[in-house]
């Protein structure tokens, strides 16, 4: 008999198979994938636009988000997507060279995480990060996601 932990963890590893899969890669590379740009995602978002998307996670994922955040933190300024792309890499720290051949790569990683959360975000969600980016970040969201909200 499957425990609610156990329901936790499935949820969270479906987010997580899903995204492996849109990028045809191993579950633990996704996963390390996954973790760089959330934690440059909440570093970049008020506290209120973090709770609201956490709200939403799956549970096993909310603790991947909040994992080593520092909630007093100042909320960090982007200005251009390099700038998202080189915080993930930094985020991914030494495995950044085995993930990302380049930045093209990272760029396809950071448009495919967008794409899995919009399985699980509301428009509101995703509409309450975005307005706080740059305008080229808000371009690169959009452009991840579509004009449309998936449901699995």
């Amino acid at each position: 008999m499957a425990t609610p932990f156990d329901k936790y963890a499935a949820k969270g590893n479906e987010l997580l198979h899903l995204l492996a899969e849109d990028l045809q890669i191993s579950n633990e590379k996704a996963f390390r994938i996954l973790k760089a740009v959330l934690h440059v995602l909440r570093d970049h978002v008020s506290i209120q636009a973090s709770v609201q998307l956490m709200a939403q996670l799956p549970v096993a994922v909310k603790g991947v988000y909040v994992e080593q955040w520092h909630v007093n933190a100042a909320v960090k300024k982007l200005h251009v997507p390099l700038d998202f792309f080189n915080e993930v890499c930094l985020y991914d720290k030494s495995m950044a060279l085995q993930d990302f051949e380049n930045y093209a790569a990272v760029e396809n990683s950071v448009k495919a995480v967008f794409r899995t959360l919009n399985y699980y975000l509301s428009n509101g969600a995703f509409e309450d990060i975005i307005a706080v980016m740059p305008t080229e970040i808000k371009k690169l969201i959009e452009n991840s996601i579509g004009k449309n909200r998936m449901v699995l």
